[in-house]
């Protein structure tokens, strides 16, 4: 059984009324947080490409990541769960992990599934909430995988404006 039901949550999935990128957040996150994420990437079946400005790399550990220096361009780890939805991880800093998803690429009941399955996974390796906020709103949280409750559920119940 889903977590969540497509026809329940697609007005969140508009990317004209949510943005296109909508944040996914995990906070008061340490260097051992992502280091946890990159090992979980590392040894899924993911696809995944690490780069720092435009040039590809190989998975760094992410003590490596958060000594570089302060005027160094921002990596980021682009990670397929499944061919045709990618989730961007950016190292902006190390008390929160930031990715963002497309919603152009999360339509229908299959792909929302698989956006669950990443929000879960993560959650689960990390014990802690993941949560999806519209593009540049931190401050309203839509959906998320809760530790406590070991499902993704909405948690909004505004209207798509």
């Amino acid at each position: 059984m889903p977590d969540l039901l497509w026809d329940d949550v697609k007005r969140f999935f508009d990317p004209e009324a949510m943005g296109t990128l909508p944040d996914v957040h995990v906070a008061d996150a340490s260097v051992e947080d992502w280091q946890a994420v990159l090992d979980l990437v590392a040894a899924s079946r993911w696809q995944w490409q690490y780069s720092e400005g435009a040039v590809v790399r190989s998975m760094p550990l992410a003590e490596a990541v958060f000594s570089r220096p302060v005027d160094a361009e921002c990596p980021e780890l682009r990670v397929w769960p499944t061919p045709g939805v990618l989730a961007i991880f950016r190292f902006y800093a190390p008390e929160e992990i930031d990715f963002d998803v497309d919603l152009c690429e999360l339509q229908g009941q299959d792909r929302l599934d698989v956006l669950c399955g990443l929000l879960r996974v993560i959650g689960h390796r990390l014990g802690r909430s993941v949560v999806m906020t519209p593009e540049g709103d931190a401050d309203q949280p839509v959906l998320g995988f809760y530790a406590e409750s070991d499902r993704v559920v909405l948690l909004t119940e505004v209207s798509a404006k």
